[in-house]
């Protein structure tokens, strides 16, 4: 599914004069799959609920700006991504659960802490709480998240 994303979305910056890597956004997520090679238990907690997740927040947005301009075609492959990232992402919450099972780590915990060691931000504006449940994260640990970003916004305030 990710190579056929790919696909749809390189076509579609094609269309429009541009290709992939034209723009920063481009190179997050090979960067983090990058820093998380050595470890699949980094990779499944960093890039799938993270970044992909992510993905799932700001979509509709960007899909509605899209829509407003009259872009048809990119709106059509934003629809199919963001349908197939929820899957992604719950595939990504699985395993990452299991291999804090299979470890014995506390994943909230786990999470958290990579969070802070990774300094990823994880809301900026718009937080899409449906999608998320639907691909497996749970409200608490949802609410967790948004207590950890309100409390790292007031520890930069303060330094």
């Amino acid at each position: 599914e990710e190579v056929f994303h790919f696909g749809l979305m390189r076509g579609r910056l094609n269309s429009l004069g541009y290709d992939y890597g034209d723009f920063e956004a481009h190179g997050h997520l090979w960067d983090m799959a990058y820093k998380t090679a050595y470890d699949p238990l980094l990779r499944m907690a960093l890039v799938p609920r993270v970044l992909e997740a992510r993905g799932l927040d700001v979509t509709p947005g960007i899909r509605a700006k899209v829509a407003q301009r009259g872009d048809v075609e990119t709106c059509d492959v934003l629809d199919i991504i963001y349908r197939d990232e929820v899957g992604h992402v719950a595939i990504g919450n699985h395993w990452y659960q299991h291999l804090c099972r299979e470890r014995g780590l506390e994943p909230v915990a786990l999470f958290r802490s990579l969070i802070a060691h990774y300094d990823m931000f994880i809301f900026r504006g718009y937080v899409n709480i449906e999608a998320r449940e639907r691909a497996g994260f749970s409200r608490f640990e949802l609410d967790m998240l948004e207590d950890f970003e309100k409390s790292l916004k007031q520890d930069k305030k303060a330094v």
